[in-house]
């Protein structure tokens, strides 16, 4: 009988298609021991990634992590010895278990900065200088807490430059218009009460906790051109802030508590404690981060269609694919943001909500419930007016839609 406990090794010819885009996954993925493989993804044309891999890299962890389709196709350029890899050996090993989370960590941050590059035009901040011009947004937008913190973290910042005297005076004045005291929690507290209309970190800062939200909803976003532009809405069971814990940097992203929150707080001194004594924890986490990076493949896809429409039928597709919501069913679906919201999240300007509202409502796609949360009236339409415009795309005719 097989010895299920070590990883096995297969062996692949030349030529020989180990992995194929968009087919549905193994519970293994691989470890390339010896040969080279050549890698292709549909968006090579929009992100820069490595094509050819070696001994030593991972095949197909992402989408497997994740239990998605496969995000890449793979085929051997030489003779291959891989290690086959089953989930339940990532508990098994420390190290391991760690090496993938830094791997993934690594990988989010540089398709984040692909991603701000090509969506927003805009690179990830080298210095908190940005906190400026989060701050004037918020005000401008009448969010006074999320402003008087973005101020606050500036000055703590950047304590000397020219802006210095008048921020000052702006946080004088909004002070008596906050209306949430923004909560303080001691180093080691692990369980944090947040309210909404809070800021919980704000790009450009420095950070050393990661967060899983055990209740509540947090909503990701960058602040560019005087816009906002939404990343995500993430709820309960998703992580936040990994990345900045991990590899000491700065925040790429402000998370702003879209919705009352219970977080799970942990730094790195008790993240230590954590992958030795939970180690389901850590499996939750790397899944976590596995599904994100899925996703972002995704959303890098959802940039190569042109038409707005077609982004905001995908970008629904997207947050409907996240949730796990079967695509086939003709029922409604509640999602856990608004229309502005997805309006960010498919690039579109906040100027243009109207517009574009009143054509997805009249084509009875979607309504606006009592909580300003969009709800979708039939769930196989979306796939299928996605799915319309993607088309499109590949076939060169999406200027006639």
């Amino acid at each position: 009988m097989a010895d299920n406990s070590q990883p096995a090794t297969v062996k692949f010819t030349k030529g020989s298609s180990i992995l194929l885009e968009g087919k549905p996954n193994s519970d293994r993925f691989y470890i390339i021991k010896e040969g080279k493989v050549q890698i292709t993804r549909e968006t090579d044309a929009v992100v820069r990634e490595a094509n050819v891999a070696g001994p030593g890299e991972m095949l197909g962890v992402i989408s497997v992590m994740a239990s998605r389709s496969y995000i890449e196709s793979v085929v051997a350029l030489t003779d291959v010895s891989v290690l086959a890899v089953e989930k339940n050996h990532i508990s098994q090993s420390t190290s391991i278990a760690m090496n993938i989370i830094k791997q993934f960590s690594q990988r989010l941050r540089k398709m984040n900065e692909a991603f701000s590059e090509r969506v927003m035009k805009s690179a990830a901040p080298d210095d908190p200088s940005h906190l400026l011009k989060i701050g004037e947004y918020y005000e401008k937008a009448g969010k006074i807490n999320q402003a008087l913190y973005a101020y606050q973290q500036y000055l703590i910042y950047c304590p000397n430059t020219q802006h210095m005297d008048n921020v000052k005076k702006r946080i004088e004045k909004m002070k008596s218009r906050s209306t949430t005291a923004r909560p303080v929690f001691l180093p080691n507290t692990m369980i944090q009460k947040w309210p909404k209309n809070c800021l919980l970190f704000a790009e450009g800062e420095t950070g050393h906790t990661l967060y899983v939200i055990q209740e509540g909803s947090v909503k990701i976003t960058k602040i560019v051109n005087n816009q906002e532009a939404v990343l995500a809405v993430l709820k309960k069971g998703d992580v936040l802030g990994e990345m900045a814990m991990l590899e000491d940097k700065p925040r790429n992203a402000t998370a702003e508590i879209y919705e009352d929150c219970t977080l799970l707080s942990i730094n790195r001194s008790n993240f230590t404690n954590l992958l030795n004594e939970q180690p389901d924890m850590v499996i939750r986490l790397i899944t976590l981060m596995a599904e994100r990076i899925w996703l972002l493949y995704r959303q890098f896809s959802h940039t190569l269609i042109e038409n707005p429409l077609g982004r905001i039928y995908d970008a629904l597709l997207i947050q409907l694919e996240k949730d796990r919501v079967n695509l086939d069913a003709t029922g409604p679906y509640q999602c856990n943001f608004g229309f502005k919201e997805l309006l960010g999240m498919a690039g579109i300007p906040e100027s243009q909500t109207n517009e574009f509202y009143n054509k997805v409502y009249t084509a009875r796609r979607i309504v606006i419930n009592n909580n300003n949360k969009v709800q979708v009236l039939n769930v196989a339409s979306i796939l299928k007016e996605a799915e319309y415009y993607r088309r499109a795309r590949k076939t060169g005719k999406e200027n006639k839609v």
